[in-house]
């Protein structure tokens, strides 16, 4: 059995991991877990108290080195980043190596598979790195996959007057409005709702951008909600470095000079939000005010206030019950772990 271990690196990667394993982070089509599952047909797990073979979890596998790396982990040798082999350090990467991940996981998800028919009112470029899943339906739009696979997954909807380019992934249930701009590399979960013009980012599932603005080099968790006219800026006005700020007390980490927002699970922006360049916003925070929100905002803020708990919790509710779902306990137990820290 495989084991992902997460320890060493899971608070690297915040605002993300503080409602996840490490594992469970989506770059590219699949999570970090379901490539391994996908690759090897072998049980995963995430508990490190498990026995089995124990793997970085923050190492990306793909059909080209997934039996090196776990060779190498068998015979607790030391892995190393380079070549093929992806090591993830910080949030930013995902949106960084995305582009790679969408490739490696296209070719294994379709192998051997054959797409639905593309409709002939859309106009295709480069068809046979489109696939198309059973129950998606994708009429009237431009699918460009010469510098990259698009991959709609089962049941997504893509609307009519859309324009795509590769690498793209769209996710189970999800829905691409009328419109809507996509320049990869993009990956939008399952139940996502997007809109607007959106380029190299990553919605993790349940989450919405779908109205008119700009979403650039950045990544939503689960849940999130960005209204109406919202953007974010990923490039300075100097185009010098960008630096992210993971902590209220910690330095900031350089993350190269195209780096735009990182927005934790239950997290929601009012209409004509600007967000600046390496911008972090925590878990469970509502972002509103006329002023610019600050580049780094804590867990569960409320304009410049601290969220009620109780409300926190309330409001959540009212927006899983949009997408037919509810709010769990074990949900409950751990957003109550993350308003009580420090």
């Amino acid at each position: 059995m495989i084991v992902l271990v997460d320890t060493h690196i899971k608070s690297q990667f915040y605002p993300f991991t503080l409602t996840r394993h490490t594992a469970e982070l989506r770059i590219g089509i699949l999570t970090i877990k379901e490539k391994w599952e996908a690759l090897t047909n072998q049980k995963v797990s995430l508990n490190e108290q498990d026995d089995g073979i124990k793997v970085p979890a923050n190492i990306i596998p793909n059909i080209l080195n997934f039996q090196k790396i776990l060779d190498a982990a068998e015979s607790e040798e030391t892995i190393v980043a380079g070549g093929d082999l992806i090591m993830l350090n910080h949030p930013w990467h995902l949106f960084q190596y995305n582009d790679v991940a969408l490739k490696h996981d296209f070719i294994l998800l379709t192998k051997n598979k054959i797409s639905e028919p593309i409709s002939s009112t859309n106009t295709i470029i480069n068809s046979s790195h489109i696939f198309i899943a059973p129950g998606a339906t994708v009429e009237y739009c431009s699918l460009n996959a010469s510098n990259g696979p698009i991959y709609i997954d089962a049941n997504a909807t893509v609307m009519e007057g859309s324009f795509i380019r590769g690498s793209f992934y769209a996710g189970t249930n999800s829905i691409v409005k009328m419109g809507t701009k996509i320049y990869g590399a993009t990956s939008i979960g399952a139940n996502c709702t997007i809109g607007g013009e959106i380029k190299n980012s990553i919605l993790l599932a349940n989450s919405n951008k779908a109205h008119d603005g700009y979403l650039g080099d950045s990544v939503l968790g689960e849940w999130c909600n960005l209204g109406a006219g919202t953007s974010n800026s990923n490039v300075k006005n100097t185009g010098g470095n960008v630096g992210y700020k993971l902590a209220t007390n910690e330095p900031l980490i350089y993350a190269g000079n195209k780096a735009g927002l990182l927005m934790g699970d239950y997290s929601r922006a009012a209409i004509n939000t600007s967000f600046n360049t390496g911008s972090v916003v925590g878990v469970c925070c509502n972002i509103f005010g006329s002023a610019m929100p600050p580049k780094y905002t804590p867990n569960f803020t409320w304009g410049n206030e601290k969220y009620d708990f109780d409300k926190a919790l309330k409001d959540i509710e009212n927006w899983k019950q949009m997408k037919g779902q509810t709010l769990q306990n074990d949900e409950i137990i751990q957003l109550k772990k993350i308003y009580t820290l420090p």
